[in-house]
């Protein structure tokens, strides 16, 4: 329903939107300079692996599931069409399912939080100072080409992604990584700025690829940012195999995949070959659904669910709909307000415009009861503040009390209800009084400042949205006008929104942050002052606060579960009380339409998106091989 923030491309790498945080370090060199260090074939952030050195499968796979057909998927996210394979770079937008391509030194299971397992790796040595890693590469390990994966192309795809020609995100995600240092062919120590129990995560997560992809038959090489259709040379388990103007793409199971019997990867990537088809709208989409043009349909809206996804094919069982349970951590969606401009720097306009906002009604009127308030950063998880803040935060918080609005010491604040005893009424009453203070009052028609300037902005969105919107846009913009407020509502083209929130050049706009099971250092990416500024980065707010600096170091620097839970919980207190989104709401469950004949494991995973879970891990059964 939302745009994602996060550019950071590690959900190709993962395959998984909980994989954010992945494993491994160690140093062989730190072992030739008295550097004790442990080996594993996996590492937990915190605590130990759930799974044994000798595990066969993950719980939540089918290790016998049949393989075979042709999965049939629509467009996973807001993207409607693509124009490059590389999903490394800022410019244009790149195919879906790329992930599928490449594989990483380790990757997450998705039923614990913060662990990970060897993948092009087979063994890891963190070392006992924390701040080097080394991972040995699995000699069987080969990229798509035939060609052996080798500490060598580890550290090139780590230099290429910290360059100027990746996108800029990277360069920010991976700061803490100093350098990538190549002991022997198959050996590759990465090297630490400081000392965070993340970092082996973060390097075990990046997505690696051969140092051949973009070279050219006679030796000359595509600058990297140049690489559009020339396909990647990965390591994962599919490949392209055709594409059709940018709306279509189908890859193709790699029949020399050389992962397939590992332990992370039994039971997953069932289907011979999956194709997504891109389409214009939603509407579109749906309607291709309930005709049978694809498989699966991961439904965010919750009236689309009640009253659209219905039908023929579903009355006579050709189409099934089942809400599936989930448990993971949900990002913070709403509103991001961009403090770039004057007009919302005051954090009582901010506030104010968050008490105009009624959920309650929405909730009852257009969402049949289905949502639940956001009230957090980190909903759903022990990462979210609650109450007062208690002696752990306060030691973080203490040392910024001329700064922060003194609320932040006190409860955390309860977002806007119009239930009865509450109501519209009184909360814009409240609004009104803020705005008041902050120089904001009605004349001539509208709400105007001291200068005379109407209090008018735009809320920016790309079109797909277009049947989802309008109504909660259309209410939210009548309660803004009773403060004399002008909301515009503008969409456009996927490919301009994407230009557009790069380079900042919005108002306000509707963000999903990704889901969060442990916070970590994607964390100094969306609200760390250092990527205010930068293009692209996931600072859509463009929020700079030092102590808000301080707390992210805090976080990232965590030695103790008790240490990340206090900079979690005073991260979370201080973005709340700054209302630097207006929050949404979110779902307990999945609601995910399919075709008949589809299966998956009896055991779910915890932490999980369908749009990852679906082509991972279910597969067909007889009674599908033959489609409509």
């Amino acid at each position: 329903m939302t745009k994602a923030v996060s550019r950071v491309c590690l959900q190709g790498a993962t395959s998984g939107i909980a994989a954010l945080a992945l494993i491994l370090s160690g140093a062989t060199a730190a072992l030739l300079t008295a550097q004790p260090a442990r080996a594993s074939y996996a590492i937990a952030q915190y605590g130990e692996p759930k799974y044994p050195a000798d595990f066969k499968h993950f719980d939540y796979v089918n290790p016998d599931a049949p393989k075979g057909g042709t999965l049939v998927l629509a467009n996973p996210d807001r993207q409607t069409s693509f124009d490059k394979f590389n999903p490394f770079t800022l410019r244009g937008n790149a195919a879906p399912g790329m992930g599928f391509l490449f594989e990483t030194l380790a990757t997450g299971s998705s039923d614990e939080v913060a662990t990970v397992y060897g993948l092009l790796a087979d063994d890891i040595r963190v070392a006992s100072d924390g701040l080097s890693t080394t991972f040995h590469i699995n000699p069987h390990a080969r990229f798509s080409n035939g060609d052996p994966v080798t500490a060598a192309d580890v550290k090139f795809s780590l230099d290429t992604l910290k360059s100027p020609r990746a996108a800029p995100a990277y360069a920010s995600y991976f700061a803490d990584i100093t350098r990538a240092v190549v002991v022997d062919p198959q050996t590759i120590r990465f090297e630490f700025r400081q000392r965070n129990r993340e970092l082996p995560l973060l390097a075990a997560g990046i997505p690696i690829f051969s140092h051949k992809w973009g070279v050219k038959p006679d030796g000359t090489r595509i600058p990297f940012d140049q690489l559009t259709f020339e396909k990647p040379i990965g390591s994962g388990p599919y490949l392209i195999e055709s594409y059709s103007n940018g709306r279509t793409i189908t890859f193709r199971r790699d029949p020399n995949y050389w992962g397939a019997a590992l332990p992370v990867r039994v039971g997953t990537n069932n289907f011979d070959r999956i194709t997504y088809k891109l389409y214009a709208d939603d509407t579109a989409r749906r309607e291709a659904f309930k005709a049978g043009e694809y498989d699966a349909m991961v439904e965010m809206v919750a009236r689309n669910w009640v009253r659209r996804d219905v039908g023929k094919p579903y009355d006579n069982g050709e189409l099934i709909k089942r809400e599936f349970p989930q448990h993971n951590g949900n990002g913070m969606q709403g509103f991001v307000l961009n403090l770039r401009r004057p007009l919302f720097q005051d954090v009582r306009v901010r506030k104010a415009l968050d008490l105009a906002l009624d959920f309650q009604w929405l909730n009852r009127q257009l969402f049949y009861n289905q949502y639940q308030r956001i009230d957090s950063y980190f909903v759903n998880t022990q990462w979210q503040a609650t109450g007062t803040p208690d002696a752990g935060e306060l030691a973080l918080l203490n040392p910024w009390r001329k700064e922060l609005d003194p609320a932040v010491f006190g409860p955390i604040p309860k977002q806007p209800d119009s239930d009865p005893p509450g109501s519209l009424r009184a909360n814009l009453l409240q609004a009104r009084a803020l705005l008041a203070e902050a120089g904001w009052v009605y004349r001539d028609g509208a709400l105007r400042n001291a200068k005379g300037e109407k209090f008018e902005f735009e809320m920016l969105d790309d079109s797909s949205g277009a049947a989802l919107w309008p109504p909660i846009m259309a209410t939210y913009q009548r309660n803004l006008a009773k403060l004399g407020i002008t909301l515009n509502y503008r969409t456009t083209d996927f490919a301009v929104y994407q230009k557009r929130l790069d380079a900042f050049e919005f108002d306000a706009t509707i963000i999903k942050f990704p889901d969060e099971q442990v916070p970590g250092t994607d964390q100094l990416e969306q609200f760390g002052s250092k990527s205010a500024d930068v293009p692209g980065s996931s600072n859509m707010g463009g929020i700079k606060s030092p102590a808000i600096d301080a707390i992210l170091r805090a976080l990232v620097q965590a030695q103790t579960l008790e240490q990340l839970t206090d900079a979690s919980r005073a991260l979370d207190r201080v973005l709340m009380h700054g209302y630097y989104v207006i929050p949404q709401w979110y779902s307990s469950v999945w609601r995910v339409a399919f075709r008949r004949g589809m299966a998956w494991p009896r055991t779910l995973p915890l932490y999980y998106s369908p749009n990852d879970w679906i082509p991972s891990s279910w597969w067909f059964t007889p009674e599908a091989a033959v489609k409509p």
